[in-house]
């Protein structure tokens, strides 16, 4: 798998979680085997953080030429320093931004960083979203944007914008499962012990995410077994043994912390796995039953027919 890289434009005045929140993603991620370059940018000089934390000086934002393989997160800064003209070389970055974005490298900002994409003249056309107390004046500001309200986050031409703070978190997760696969957003959002949200207009589920919103480990490791043997037959003693409980109360537990059975949970990831294979157009009927340890054709069928379980 190609590596891309991850550049981290880093404006003055830059709130620190902004910027830490999706760059953790990224590194977890990095360390679960995505192939990142993590890179980080400024405008010139030294700069300060929101809070007041010094930065040391930075490669400043022309020493970076990235391809069209490549993302620029922008987190959020205070909006003053971006409406009032003080960031350094702002016309350069602004013609910067324009450049990279023309070269199919993926912007994403974080909370204000969108008002730096408008005032770069990038958001005309665009659906765009920031901090839920920001989006009229997103709006005022950058009439020709399509500014929208209670999302998380939002992707149009190649520009994903964020709601703001935590949301960051939310994006990065979202772009990590798009490299990768929902399978490795799950896991790296349990290693930060954060809830790995959705796009309200998402329309496919995916059992790697849903029925995982709980604090068990016990129930995770069983859910993990179940994801890494699905192609062998999983019974409900062999389940018990993981979670080093009786089957009665392997069967009590997984409902009341998950809210779904076993079996439901299983023919979910089966379910889950039969549809990634069928869309690749890569496997036959018999190597998606064996992948998912169906016994037929006619099983596989069966399964990716029924509507509901």
């Amino acid at each position: 798998m190609k590596s891309r890289t991850i550049l981290t434009l880093l404006l003055p005045d830059v709130h620190l979680l902004d910027l830490a929140g999706a760059d953790q993603v990224f590194l977890e991620a990095k360390d679960f085997g995505l192939p990142l370059r993590i890179e980080y940018c400024g405008t010139g000089g030294r700069l300060e953080s929101s809070s007041g934390l010094a930065i040391a000086q930075m490669k400043g934002f022309w020493n970076f030429d990235l391809g069209p393989d490549d993302f620029l997160f922008i987190p959020g800064a205070a909006l003053d320093t971006i409406l009032s003209g003080r960031i350094p070389r702002e016309k350069a970055l602004w013609k910067w931004l324009r450049l990279q974005h023309g070269k199919g490298v993926t912007l994403c900002s974080v909370c204000s960083g969108a008002f730096l994409l408008g005032r770069a003249g990038l958001l005309d056309g665009i659906q765009c979203t920031t901090h839920w107390k920001r989006t009229g004046e997103l709006q005022q500001l950058f009439p020709a944007a399509k500014v929208r309200e209670e999302v998380l986050f939002t992707e149009d031409a190649n520009i994903y914008t964020s709601a703001g703070v935590a949301s960051g978190i939310d994006l990065a997760l979202a772009l990590v499962a798009r490299l990768k696969s929902e399978e490795m957003a799950y896991r790296v959002a349990r290693e930060l012990v954060v809830y790995q949200r959705r796009q309200g207009h998402d329309t496919q589920q995916s059992a790697f995410i849903d029925y995982r919103q709980h604090m068990s480990v016990v129930i995770h490791g069983v859910q993990d077994y179940i994801r890494e043997h699905i192609h062998q037959k999983i019974t409900l003693d062999v389940l018990a043994e993981v979670a080093c409980m009786s089957a009665r109360n392997l069967t009590r537990v997984f409902r009341q912390v998950t809210g779904t059975t076993i079996n439901r949970y299983i023919t979910l990831v089966r379910k889950d796995i039969l549809r990634k294979m069928e869309s690749s157009h890569q496997y036959s009927r018999k190597q998606m039953a064996a992948r998912c340890g169906l016994k037929s054709e006619r099983q596989v069928i069966r399964l990716m027919q029924r509507q509901a379980v």
